[in-house]
């Protein structure tokens, strides 16, 4: 694609810390020489407040016409803590607040999640393991999650007290028989759906991108002895794809191993297939061993759609900090995710680079580098504002 065209983005900030990661993202994207018509949308906690609707009609208008958005960060909150926040003309009128985020995967389809975890040398933050001869030594992990994200518990097919029809369908599993005596208002029931569609896709999504990018193992993460319809689904249309990559050795392991595992050996894995659970699940902690989740970004990829985010919160206790101490490498990564997918990795990994030379360096970090405890003393000890390591990773350019 032409370096010089010029790209119509969305942009979601969001909540929290999601507006100034966001402001700065652009930034560096403009640095870059990235050329872009930059559209706001609304999204997030206030509209829920104020509309009973976290996201908006008019923000979906906006993403239907332009397609591609960068995302910050949104607050969620339990459901009576949600309906306490709304506006008091908006009480007891049948508003449920939905996770904006979980309702644009599902409303676009954006069913396939890229989480790249890489280490970035010199991360004071990275994993270290013990050596045999009482040392320590720094594994180079380089794992990236393909994660479905439009199914599984997220789904949203949930009931407490369920009513007749769904008591009594689940009621034909035999099962259910361990439940015969609880009160009916007394469970909570969610179901784990598993579309072959959707397994398919995210399965050969995987081993598309570790061919093209040279990865060599695609494993896929579920757990098939337990449960085993949803599991068993995944693990069959793995061995599927993998047939038209002989070349890439297809591994199998339970989400609960892989726990354990990525903490004794991580730098064996390459792509991760899983669902949306246990991709969760399994992406929070590879990037707790790269830094955290101020290095964390994700794609959510749909067929024509594609947002983009950081999977850290909105973390509203730093929100309102002067300057602000968050770190935004998460949503900077995710802008390179972007320009890979708008056909302009050469930028992307210019990006890249001078986020590795920043941290390699070692000389700008921000509070968590440092591991210190957020709060508006971290600039006494030496932690860099949110604006200081953005204006890095630019000076690095």
């Amino acid at each position: 694609m032409a370096a010089d065209k010029v790209h119509d983005i969305v942009v979601l900030p969001g909540d929290g810390i999601g507006k100034v990661c966001c402001e700065v993202t652009i930034k560096v994207l403009q640095a870059a020489g990235f050329k872009a018509n930059y559209h706001y949308g609304d999204i997030g906690w206030d509209f829920w407040c104020k509309e009973g609707n976290a996201l908006p009609q008019r923000t979906i208008d906006l993403i239907d016409k332009y397609r591609t958005c960068l995302f910050g960060a949104i607050t969620s909150k339990p459901k009576q803590a949600a309906e306490a926040e709304l506006a008091p003309e908006l009480r007891g009128k049948g508003y449920v607040y939905y996770s904006p985020i979980v309702s644009l995967r599902q409303h676009y389809g954006l069913d396939i999640c890229v989480r790249p975890t890489q280490s970035f040398e010199g991360n004071p933050l990275n994993f270290i393991r013990r050596t045999t001869d009482g040392g320590f030594e720094e594994p180079k992990i380089d794992v990236v999650i393909f994660r479905q994200n439009t199914e599984c518990l997220y789904a949203g097919v949930e009931w407490t007290n369920p009513n007749d029809t769904v008591y009594n369908a689940l009621m034909t599993h035999p099962k259910m028989k361990n439940f015969a005596s609880v009160p009916r208002p007394e469970l909570a029931i969610s179901c784990r759906i598993f579309s072959r569609e959707a397994c398919r896709r995210i399965c050969q999504a995987a081993f598309e991108y570790a061919n093209r990018y040279g990865y060599k193992s695609v494993t896929v993460c579920e757990k098939p002895n337990v449960v085993r319809e949803t599991s068993g689904m995944m693990e069959e249309e793995a061995k599927i794809a993998q047939k038209k990559f002989p070349h890439i050795p297809l591994w199998s392991t339970n989400i609960d191993a892989q726990m354990m595992w990525m903490t004794k050996n991580p730098e064996e894995y390459g792509v991760i297939v899983s669902s949306n659970m246990f991709g969760d699940i399994a992406s929070d902690g590879f990037a707790g061993l790269v830094g955290g989740l101020g290095f964390a970004s994700s794609a959510n990829l749909g067929r024509d759609v594609a947002v983009f985010e950081p999977t850290h919160g909105s973390a509203p206790k730093y929100a309102e900090l002067s300057p602000p101490i968050v770190n935004p490498i998460a949503t900077i990564l995710c802008a390179c995710q972007m320009l890979d997918y708008l056909d302009m990795k050469p930028m992307g990994d210019r990006i890249r680079e001078a986020i590795r030379k920043v941290v390699r360096d070692g000389k700008v970090r921000t509070y968590d580098m440092m591991k210190l405890r957020g709060g508006p003393d971290v600039f006494a000890h030496g932690a860099a504002s949110t604006h200081q390591m953005a204006d890095a990773i630019i000076a690095a350019l």
